[in-house]
Order: C-alpha cells, then structure tokens, then sequence
C-alpha cells in the first residue's frame, strides 16, 4: 500500500484541532499535550504536525507532565507521519498498538437494520448514560465474537456513568462537535457509535457492541447511519481507525478502505 500522504497529513490535522474543541493544550518539545482536567474524557498527546525528533527523552518528559497532571500516560499518533515516535516509546517502556486508520472511499448508502433492530441518530436529550455504558461493555470485550455480556452488563455500567462526562458529552452534541448513533433491540440499546464534525472532516469513534448483540450486522448498521449523517451535513472527509483487521473487515463492507495506521502507545497494566 503507497501511503498518500497528502490524506494523512489532512486526517493528521483534523487529529490536531479536533482535540481543541473540549481540551487546553500544553507543548512539550514536539509534542503537543491535550488536556480536560475535572471532567470529560481524558485526552493524550501527539506529536505536534510537522514537528520531528521524538526521541525517548521528549516522550519521558510528556510523560512526566502527564504523572504530574494525573493524566493517562498515553500517545497517538500516525504511523506513516512520525515513525520514530514508536521506537521512542518502546524504549521508555510503553506499550505500543498499531490499528488500520480507514477512509470512507465511496458510500454504499443505507445499511439496512436487521429485522427487528432501530437504528438512529440520538439526540442530545437522550440518556447518554446508556450509550457510553455500552461502549464500555463493549470496549472491556474487544472484538467481533458474541459473547455473554449484555443489557444487564450495560445497565449497571450506566450506574456508573459519571454526571460530569455525560454534561460534557451534552454539551458538545449540543454545539453540533459531537454526533451519536444507537441500535436498540426491543428498546435495549445495543451498539453505538459517535461521530465528530470538523471544519470538513469528521472521525467515526467508539462504535461498539455488547458482546451478547454480535454478529448480527448492528454496527455496521449504526456506522453506516453515521456515514449518512455526516454526508448530510457536507463532509467531504469521514475517516475511522478500526480495532484490527477483522473489526476493519465490517468497515470495508459500509465503503472504507484502508490508507493507514493509527498508532497509540499506553502504559502496560501492573500484574
């Protein structure tokens, strides 16, 4: 695969701005830091566009910065634009995961909801608590295979929710920053996804789908209900990274491809 770099470095900028919608931001050499102290998602950093030499010694001393913050130790970036930030983090001990980054190449249109499935754009006023519940059961199982947790899992997940994130995640669906999609079977919310407008761009994020709801065509039905509504609304760019390649097989089938990789570097979990 010839990598356009052109592309990347579009998707590369819009990975830059769109974080400065709900964060402040600090530079660490460069890096860029992205910051939501107190409530929200918490963010990452990034190499900042264009810059170079991310050496062990910059990723150390972002990573100092976060601890001081008590902000997650954790990077992302594109694998084809800054290939010595993985390196560098390697040799400071973080863990580093590659995930094919995909372009939306043509629209296949509609998907058609399974029988017996509601798919649909939610709004702002909706319980928000549901949904990011069930990205949680879903994210704690990841992959494509159906597995056991279900309603029940996602119900007390969404005990759990913090009021602070759900009023930032309001708020942004509110100002038009944050777009969400829901199928709901018999009512249960099953599989979800969100995706974030910007300046002609928009990334599909967290779609997911309780375990015990798999194989069943439910996100590739909620993705392509994203996919329309950011074509409704003019976007000329709608781009997603996929877990791995049998999450980025589902993709394919709503009209991505492939154009590169998205990268990201945590540190691992103590035993």
């Amino acid at each position: 695969m010839m990598a356009d770099l052109t592309l990347l470095r579009r998707i590369d900028a819009y990975l830059d701005a769109a974080p400065r919608t709900g964060a402040r931001t600090e530079q660490i050499g460069p890096c860029t830091l992205f910051l939501n102290e107190g409530h929200g998602w918490r963010y990452y950093a990034r190499p900042t566009p264009g810059a170079t030499g991310v050496t062990a010694d910059a990723i150390d001393a972002v990573r100092a910065r976060q601890r001081e913050l008590a902000q997650p130790e954790a990077f992302e970036w594109i694998g084809e634009l800054a290939s010595d930030v993985g390196p560098a983090a390697e040799g400071t001990g973080m863990h580093v995961v590659e995930h094919p980054l995909m372009v939306l190449s043509h629209d296949i249109g509609s998907v058609p909801a399974p029988e017996g499935v509601e798919v649909s754009i939610v709004d702002a006023d909706a319980d928000l608590a549901a949904l990011s519940a069930v990205a949680d059961v879903g994210f704690a199982t990841p992959g494509t295979a159906s597995g056991e947790p279900g309603a029940a899992e996602a119900s007390a997940a969404a005990a759990r929710q913090s009021p602070e994130t759900i009023a930032f995640q309001r708020g942004r669906m509110l100002a038009g920053l944050t777009v969400a999609a829901a199928a709901r079977v018999a009512g249960v919310v099953a599989s979800v996804g969100w995706h974030q407008p910007l300046e002609g761009a928009s990334e599909i994020v967290g779609v997911a789908t309780l375990p015990a709801f798999r194989r069943r065509g439910l996100g590739a039905a909620v993705t392509a209900t994203l996919v329309a509504d950011a074509l409704e609304r003019g976007i000329e760019l709608v781009f997603l990274s996929a877990d791995d390649e049998r999450v980025a097989r589902v993709y394919a089938k709503v009209g991505f491809e492939r154009v590169g990789t998205a990268c990201a570097a945590s540190v691992p979990a103590v035993a």
